[in-house]
């Protein structure tokens, strides 16, 4: 033992190990872990949520998003099944902080004649008419407590209890929030998320839609940010399924002039990725656009706008909806040379409770008045339509809401920076409230042994890019009908651990032909069990295993884990195109059937028993070199 010992020492002492590494994670700089987080919850600090009943603040929000268990404003106990890897507090900035402030009775209120009405309705315990007064001014497009430094104020508080809160490696508190202009009742929102501290973020007030409510102007805002504060701030807009057409439309929101290459860049520049689903409807697909799309009928919010008087009509759907904007936006590219709608998918909730839940089983819904119970408003509350000359059509009940969405990052490390990098560069996923695992990489080098590689993500990087990137090549591919080279994809998709099976991964695809046609497709390219693809080019449903009475499903269907090396069958390498993977879990309970059961109330009629959760990753782009 003493002479191995010995030898053992010499030849540390001369180095003999030091020409390579035994570990082979030394110097990787990949990312190797997927965290699941919400980048859209608001407290009381947002006039619409603390205004409409919700106490809870900020703390509580983090404190809930971290795994504690809370009281929720209606006094039920609220916790997670498993908390949140991070979150974003996004309160609008439009009289940011004011019902905590009114609450307060802050100095500054009782100085102009807006704050000493909301003052005295308060008083009197009439937060009806204080919600409508405040709403009527908010509508004018004028901050009736401009000057008043309100904003600032709660600005500064914010940000410190975003600073308190993070926990670099255990929880991430980004802190951002929510610009949300709605012209004419239009959602144009954005929720602008830092990659800075207080120390940058908190040398700024937040740009409102009282500054205005054209995107470029907050791009011009964000660019200032950044030139002065050194800071990143990137953002993210809100799913444009109650837009009207405007959140993808084919002229600028003011000046109504064609998009050109310079919006272009910018655009894609200041707002990588997009919340794809939310409470408040899911917005990848429509069946009217993609009408051979078994499940392009999912949560669908379809029938207005936010808060305006027009019912939605099918012409607005191209503008609306992200595939169809993802392909409108490889014309867009072959025109201008840039592409306006090149962006990552997430979810995210939207809450107005403090409570990012996005469960089915734990769903508290959109706002205060409509938290569990067995009250009507739980289904019967308006989300759109609300004003009192609405016609029935763009009546929306609050049943229709979703218990959506969850963001999905991939990154090295649980850190503001690594996560914000993530958004940036888009190697994310959107899922409707599941924590189902997506990995996907794309390249021209990749073989079916890719797969089941023990090296998988190591050599995905390697020979290829992930979600959110584009596709590249170093050799010519060919052109037209015979390429030289076909893109291929390596995809794992794997329930969450607590979660329901897998039925099926889908490619979705979208491409622009030569006469400047865009095209889609979806392929079936994995599924459980041993069903076939049909003569009609279908797959047979998986079954439903759901029990109504009792709001259960069992696993006896589908199956944890699907992967797929899928090649590109109709490539052609002069035509530009994108890709993305839809993973579909087999049918769960409802919300809905959960508070029948829980309340013992009856569903109205037409709402679903159950649905199928799934993922929707962020698309890979090919354009002809």
């Amino acid at each position: 033992m003493r002479n191995l010992i010995a030898v053992a020492l010499a030849s540390l002492s001369i180095g003999a190990f030091a020409a390579t590494e035994y570990s082979p994670n030394v110097g990787q700089t990949f990312p190797n872990r997927v965290f699941f987080g919400d980048t859209h919850l608001h407290t009381a600090y947002s006039t619409d949520a603390g205004m409409v009943g919700n106490r809870l603040g900020p703390e509580a929000a983090y404190r809930f998003a971290m795994g504690e268990e809370v009281t929720a404003t209606t006094g039920f106990k609220a916790k997670l099944a498993r908390p949140l890897d991070f979150l974003v507090i996004a309160d609008h900035s439009e009289n940011l902080g004011f019902p905590v402030q009114l609450a307060k009775g802050h100095p500054a209120l009782l100085t102009n004649e807006f704050g000493k009405t909301m003052a005295a309705f308060v008083k009197e315990g009439k937060f009806a008419e204080a919600f409508a007064h405040w709403r009527n001014a908010r509508q004018s497009g004028v901050d009736p407590t401009a000057g008043l430094g309100l904003e600032a104020d709660a600005w500064a508080q914010l940000t410190t209890l975003a600073d308190k809160y993070n926990q670099p490696g255990r929880f991430t508190a980004l802190i951002g929030y929510e610009w949300t202009s709605a012209p004419g009742g239009r959602n144009l929102h954005r929720n602008v998320i830092f990659r800075d501290d207080k120390s940058k973020a908190g040398t700024v007030v937040p740009f409102s839609a009282y500054d205005s409510v054209d995107p470029e102007k907050l791009w011009h805002w964000m660019a200032d940010y950044e030139a002065k504060s050194g800071g990143r701030v990137l953002a993210i807009a809100h799913n444009g399924n109650l837009s009207n057409g405007l959140m993808f439309d084919d002229v600028t929101v003011t000046d109504k002039k064609p998009l050109d290459k310079d919006y272009a860049q910018r655009r894609g520049r200041w707002e990588p990725i997009y919340e794809v689903t939310q409470m408040k409807g899911t917005g990848e697909a429509h069946p009217s656009l993609s009408p051979t799309d078994e499940f392009a009928a999912f949560e669908l919010l379809d029938a207005a706008s936010l808060n305006g008087p027009i019912p939605t009509t099918p012409t607005m759907y191209p503008r609306e909806y992200a595939r169809e904007a993802l392909k409108r936006g490889l014309s867009y590219e072959a025109k201008l040379g840039a592409n306006p709608f090149k962006f990552g998918m997430i979810g995210s909730t939207d809450s107005h409770t403090s409570l990012s839940t996005s469960e089915e089983n734990n769903f508290f819904g959109k706002v205060t008045p409509v938290e569990p119970s067995n009250k009507p408003e739980r289904f019967d509350e308006l989300i759109t339509g609300r004003m009192p000359e609405a016609v029935a059509a763009i009546k929306q009940p609050m049943w229709k809401a979703s218990a959506a969405g969850i963001a999905a990052v991939w990154a090295r490390e649980n850190t503001r920076e690594a996560i914000w990098d993530a958004f940036a560069r888009k190697e994310v996923y959107a899922t409707t409230g599941t924590r189902l695992e997506v990995r996907v990489f794309g390249g021209f080098d990749f073989t079916a042994a890719d797969l089941t590689r023990s090296d998988f993500v190591a050599n995905g990087y390697k020979k290829g890019v992930p979600m959110g990137a584009d596709l590249k090549i170093d050799a010519p591919v060919g052109a037209g009908d015979t390429p030289l080279k076909t893109p291929s994809f390596l995809i794992r998709a794997a329930r969450s651990a607590d979660g329901a099976n897998l039925d099926r991964v889908q490619m979705i695809k979208g491409w622009l032909d030569k006469d400047g046609k865009t095209h889609e497709n979806i392929y079936e390219i994995a599924w459980s069990g041993n069903r076939k693809i049909g003569k009609n080019g279908k797959l047979p449903p998986v079954g439903n295993t759901v029990n109504a009475k009792e709001a259960t499903y069992n696993n006896s269907i589908g199956t944890p884990v699907l992967e797929a090396y899928w090649k590109d069958p109709a490539f052609k390498a002069d035509e530009r195109a994108f890709y993305y993977v839809r993973v579909i879990e087999i049918p769960t309970p409802r919300w809905t059937t959960f508070d029948a059961k829980v309340f013992g109330v009856a569903l109205p009629k037409g709402v679903p028993i159950s649905l199928q959760e799934r993922a929707y990753t962020s698309p890979m782009w090919y354009s002809p070199k």
